[in-house]
């Protein structure tokens, strides 16, 4: 054997011992990762066990025959019971609580002149707009001129009958004569009479030209212009609120509506301001709608420049107060079926339970129906829980609720 061929043996055996060495260091490697990675679930077993040992604190629960389970922790709350303001929300529209159209009372014509627009003030029998009258006018000027004829002829009428009974006494006149003249004079002062009563007629008629306000109030509407031919049957010409009074008709749900009453104080707040307005019922509605199931309670109100007529508004009635429990909105879900609320029996389990709501306010949610006060409420997590789940109950204290 020559010297290259020894030296290519000690390269090749130098080699493998190399290799050799390469892979028993992968190999404890891989020992070391393994080692690090069943210590760490060890721990996590361990951690787990203690805290299922831990009561109404713990993580997790094992049963007779099977493997521990961790259970999820919820946060409970019970709300007792206080004395809270019943008050009814509500939506509705506003308009004049007593609405008076006012049109053409006599023959109609054509409008001369308008005097008034919407949003004016008037009073009792001012003068909203007038209609052409210049034949009335010749007709009422007739029937003057023929009252006074009547008139000149009565006069005379009278004074042949004085001057007969003057003579009747010398044997001139006969008595004949004397009650013929007497029937005369009664005759004329029937004529004066009746053209009287025609003047009046058509005086009557031409002031029924002039359309005027029955009663005091604010003008809601101008139907009417100037050069416009109007009659009896042409409609409201414009529309009044009888006094400026307006009110809201506040729709309320049936169950809603039992609970209210004439004079029960309420405030308005129309849609996009953040005005208020007082007001108090003052009329209810017989009737339920068979299809919404809702009624009406009309809501008295003042005349104030930011209630207008035909807009929508939200109502609160106040009626009364009640002890209720109260809750945050994060406890209370609702679904097709209603309002309800997750509670947590004795066993911890979760249950259902259906409510019903009162007033929402920035303090929570009073509950109408459906609590006593006493139950362990969750108070928020409830999405993500289901009827018949077994949780650990973590009671929230006062001050984390405050």
């Amino acid at each position: 054997m020559n010297v290259e061929q020894r030296f290519a043996e000690e390269q090749t055996a130098q080699m493998s011992t190399f290799e050799d060495e390469e892979r028993r260091r992968d190999r404890r490697r891989r020992f070391i990762i393994i080692g690090t990675v069943v210590g760490a679930l060890l721990i996590m077993a361990a951690y787990f066990m203690l805290q299922g040992g831990a009561g109404e604190n713990a993580g997790a629960a094992a049963g007779e025959n099977g493997p521990a389970r961790v259970l999820p922790t919820v946060t409970v709350i019970v709300p007792g019971s206080q004395a809270v303001s019943n008050t009814i929300s509500a939506s509705g529209t506003l308009a004049a609580r007593r609405p008076m159209p006012v049109g053409v009372a006599g023959e109609g014509g054509q409008i001369a002149r308008v005097l008034v627009d919407a949003g004016d003030w008037v009073g009792a029998g001012q003068v909203l707009a007038t209609i052409e009258s210049s034949v009335q006018s010749q007709q009422v000027g007739g029937a003057a001129a023929s009252l006074e004829v009547a008139r000149a002829n009565l006069a005379l009428a009278q004074a042949n009958l004085d001057r007969s009974l003057q003579l009747v006494e010398r044997g001139f006149i006969s008595q004949a004569d004397i009650d013929r003249l007497t029937a005369t004079r009664d005759a004329e002062r029937a004529r004066v009479n009746v053209a009287a009563a025609q003047l009046n007629e058509l005086r009557a008629r031409a002031g029924r030209l002039a359309i005027r306000a029955p009663s005091a109030g604010l003008v809601l509407e101008r139907n009417a212009e100037p050069g416009q031919v109007v009659s009896a049957g042409s409609g409201a010409l414009f529309v009044l609120a009888q006094g400026g009074e307006m009110e809201m008709n506040a729709q309320v749900s049936e169950s809603d509506l039992s609970r209210l009453s004439v004079g029960q104080q309420a405030t308005i707040t129309p849609v996009g301001t953040t005005d208020r307005y007082e007001g108090q019922i003052w009329q209810l509605s017989p009737t339920i709608d068979a299809q919404s199931r809702q009624g009406t309670a009309s809501i008295a109100l003042s005349y104030q420049e930011g209630l207008r007529p035909g807009g929508f508004a939200s109502a609160e009635i106040v009626s009364g107060s009640i002890d209720a429990p109260m809750l945050p909105e994060s406890a209370v879900q609702s679904d097709g079926d209603g309002n309800y609320v997750y509670i947590i029996n004795e066993d911890n389990i979760v249950e259902r339970r259906d409510i019903a709501v009162g007033s929402v306010g920035s303090a929570g949610i009073t509950i109408r129906e459906g609590l006593q006060g006493n139950e362990r409420v969750v108070r928020s997590a409830g999405a993500f829980l289901n009827p018949g789940d077994e949780v650990i109950p973590q009671r929230m204290s006062r001050d984390d609720e405050n």
